[in-house]
């Protein structure tokens, strides 16, 4: 008999032997799947990268297409690069052969740092209170003056000092690593850069070129570009145009497999596999280069001269969509995106920004009116200055009820040029609320507009899509408030009412070109038909009043009618509800000449501070650039 003692004995070493077996078929499995992987499933994968014994595998890179935008020059359409690809050097340093790292460290630093460096310290210097009373503060004393600039000139060159300091230290930790090989020093060093460091001819300092993405006019259109940046390994296209068609854009990349040699050099045999990359396919914009600098160039000027925290301007032809210039501030240089501290910058305030557009929206409630023929141009209401609304405690009054009150029987064209609530209200009430919500989602609000770019916004107009719309919120978005909007797509709707009543979908891109010079062209796209002809021609003019008569008078251009709306609106406070005070966003739309459009065009001023309507400062701003584009298309004068 066995006993108890060695039987435990002997089921312990029985189950002993089992887990031992158990982990040997378990790594005898791993390392048959491995093989498999390898010699099956990744073979071809894993010989081609097997360069430090037979074979060598290089992958090829295709060229990024370019993207170019348009101008006349002499009476010929010629192409100018928004986006291109210009060689760039990395400058390394392979430390155990620099003989003499610290004078490479400040020479690494006059070279690359000192300009930035010199020049950031004075833009905080400028920034604080204590200099800019230099120039502002008409107190002081020619004394006074005088220290305070020798005082900016001594903190300017102790914070000069430290930042150098700190800079050729950094500089100094890379060139003396003597066990490293290798170490980057700097990336994207231009050709003028590099020739200084050329001439200096530094011992264990040398660089390769490499392609980089480079953008030939900076800040300009970086909102509908994007940028390159860098994925795990390559080169991604992220945001606008860039990370849109960054497929088409990128190409194919190649391919070479080839022997090495013993002595580790290329061996071109015969049967060596090779695959073509396919360079990306080519952008040609609609964007027009002369209206887009220009429109920019005004954008900034304004809303540094109202004191705005952004703005935009976008310019579209009303009858094919094509964009002719977008542009918002702040913006950002692509070519050093990765500057911008807050990520939410590089989203296109033109697409991406949705808010309440104002008084600019009675133009399509009173197109719908009109095309129902609830109202005539000569249609008139007793306006009182306020309207009482079912259901809603406070009366909705005109913005100018507290400085003019009523203004008494007035007709629908007064309406519009005095931009009245009271008057939107009840052309809005004569035309239903479902109707009016009705015509709102047929000029395309609601909905993304679909443009070729990233990170378009959705807008709201939730208010008017319940089963039942309460009156006070139908009486609200008459006249722009309580709904949302981007600015392309008031743009679009826009251009609606100028081109006859057809909403015409947007788009940025005129031609793809392949890399064998083959065209695919944008044809212009046809939305859906949101007022009759007669109705578009009606509110057309009833906007030139807006203008002529009005008081958007800094809108006209002199020789030309032109239409337009004015839209001073209040912005939502997302936190507490409501709206914040003392904050609003100015917008002013419309479209010459009236009877052939050559543009419709929105001006939009984000929160200025040293002016009240938008009629003193986004009007201007339209009026200058639409000035501008009659000139420049040489568009005969009407009057």
């Amino acid at each position: 008999m066995i006993s108890r003692k060695r039987k435990i004995k002997k089921t312990a070493g029985n189950n002993r032997l089992r887990f031992l077996l158990t982990i040997i078929f378990l790594l005898a499995g791993l390392m048959g799947y491995r093989l498999v992987s390898l010699q099956w499933l990744q073979h071809d994968w894993y010989t081609a990268l097997a360069s430090d014994q037979h074979q060598v595998f290089n992958k090829l890179e295709p060229k990024r297409g370019q993207i170019f935008m348009q101008d006349t020059v002499n009476e010929n359409i010629e192409l100018f690069p928004l986006a291109t690809n210009k060689d760039f050097a990395l400058v390394y340093t392979v430390p155990r052969d620099v003989n003499d790292a610290h004078g490479a460290a400040e020479k690494l630093y006059e070279i690359f740092d000192k300009e930035n460096i010199e020049a950031e310290v004075e833009l905080v210097l400028e920034e604080d209170e204590y200099f800019k009373e230099i120039d502002t503060n008409e107190n002081l004393s020619p004394r006074e003056v005088k220290e305070r600039l020798e005082f900016k000139n001594i903190k300017k060159e102790l914070e000069v000092k430290i930042l150098q300091e700190k800079k050729i230290n950094e500089y100094l930790v890379k060139l003396t690593k003597r066990n490293d090989p290798y170490e980057p020093i700097k990336k994207k060093v231009d050709q003028d850069d590099l020739a200084k460091l050329i001439e200096f001819d530094f011992s264990g300092i040398g660089y390769i070129l490499e392609k980089h993405r480079y953008y030939p006019s900076g800040a300009v259109g970086s909102h509908f570009l994007g940028f390159v940046g860098y994925g795990s390994e390559e080169q991604v296209g992220r945001y606008g145009l860039e990370g849109f068609f960054n497929q088409e854009l990128s190409g194919r990349h190649g391919s070479i497999l080839a022997e090495r040699s013993a002595g580790g050099e290329m061996m071109i045999i015969n049967d060596r596999r090779y695959t073509k990359p396919v360079d990306g396919y080519d952008l040609v914009l609609s964007i027009n280069r002369s209206i887009q600098f220009f429109a920019c160039q005004k954008l900034k000027e304004s809303a540094e001269q109202y004191g705005a925290d952004g703005g935009t301007v976008v310019v579209m032809e009303p009858n094919s969509g094509a964009i002719l210039a977008m542009c918002s501030i702040p913006d950002y240089d692509p070519n050093f995106y990765n500057k911008i501290e807050d990520v939410s910058s590089y989203n296109n305030p033109a697409i991406f920004e949705a808010y309440e557009p104002g008084s600019i929206f009675k133009a399509f409630t009173m197109a719908a009116g009109i095309d129902r023929e609830k109202v005539k141009p000569s249609t008139t209401y007793e306006d009182k200055g306020w309207i009482q609304i079912e259901g809603w405690p406070k009366p909705i009054r005109n913005s100018d009820y507290e400085t003019h009150g009523g203004h008494g029987v007035v007709d629908m064209v007064t309406v519009l040029s005095e931009s009245l609530n009271t008057g939107s209200i009840f052309v809005m009430e004569k035309t239903g609320a479902e109707v009016f919500a009705d015509y709102v989602k047929k000029f395309g609000f609601g909905e993304k507009i679909g443009i070729e770019l990233e990170t378009e916004g959705v807008t709201n107009i939730k208010n008017l899509n319940r089963k039942r719309i309460r009156p006070v919120e139908a009486a609200t978005a008459s006249f722009g408030q309580g709904i949302t909007a981007t600015p392309l797509q008031i743009v679009a709707a826009f251009g609606a009412i100028a081109n006859g009543g057809i909403l015409m979908k947007p788009y940025l891109v005129d031609r793809i070109v392949a890399p064998d010079g083959s065209e695919e062209k944008t044809a212009p796209h046809q939305l859906q038909r949101v007022i009759q002809e007669k109705s578009a021609f009606l509110v057309s003019g009833m906007m030139v009043n807006v203008i002529d008569s009005g008081h958007a008078r800094l809108a006209g251009v002199d020789g030309y009618y032109v239409a337009g709306k004015t839209g001073t609106a209040q912005v939502a406070d997302m936190e507490k509800g409501g709206y914040l005070e003392n904050h609003t966003n100015h917008t002013f739309v419309g479209f010459a000449p009236v009877e052939d459009p050559a543009f419709v065009m929105l001006t939009k001023l984000d929160n200025p501070r040293n002016v009240k309507y938008a009629a003193s400062s986004a009007a201007p701003l339209f009026g200058e650039i639409a000035e501008f584009i009659l000139n420049y298309y040489q568009v005969p004068k009407e009057r």
